[in-house]
C-alpha cells in the first residue's frame, strides 16, 4: 500500500466514504441562498437525532419468527433505523435543520 496516500488522508475507511457522499449530496442539495456546507451539517444533525429517536423507539420492538426477527433482524436494525432518520430527514423532516442551520449562521457571524 501506499503511504502517501495514508497520510494524505486519501485512504478512508467505507464507512466514512458513506458518510463523506451523504454529506456532500446534503450540501449540493441546499436550498438557494443557503450555505452548502452548513445546510449539510444540520441535515445531519436532524438525521442522528432522528436515528437516536428511532433506536429508543424500536428498542423493545419483537416481529414475528416465521418472517422476522432472530440475529440478523437485531444485527442489521440500527442501519435500517439509521436509515429511516436520513429518509425522514431527506424529505422535509421534523424543521431540526432549519433551526440548526440558523445557530449555525449565527455563530458563524459572531466570530467574524
Amino acid at each position: 500500500m501506499d503511504m502517501t496516500a495514508l497520510s494524505s488522508g486519501a485512504f478512508q475507511p467505507a464507512f466514512m466514504q458513506v458518510a463523506g457522499s451523504r454529506h456532500q449530496a446534503a450540501s449540493q442539495n441546499a436550498p438557494d441562498g443557503k450555505d452548502p456546507k452548513a445546510w449539510a451539517a444540520a441535515q445531519d444533525f436532524e438525521s442522528q437525532f432522528l436515528s437516536s429517536m428511532f433506536q429508543s423507539m424500536f428498542k423493545g420492538l419483537k416481529t414475528d419468527e416465521t418472517f422476522g426477527g432472530g440475529q440478523g433482524e437485531e444485527m442489521f436494525r440500527s442501519l435500517l433505523v439509521d436509515q429511516y432518520g436520513q429518509e425522514m430527514t431527506r424529505s422535509g423532516g421534523i424543521g431540526l435543520a432549519d433551526t440548526v442551520y440558523s445557530e449555525i449562521i449565527k455563530l458563524q457571524e459572531q466570530h467574524q
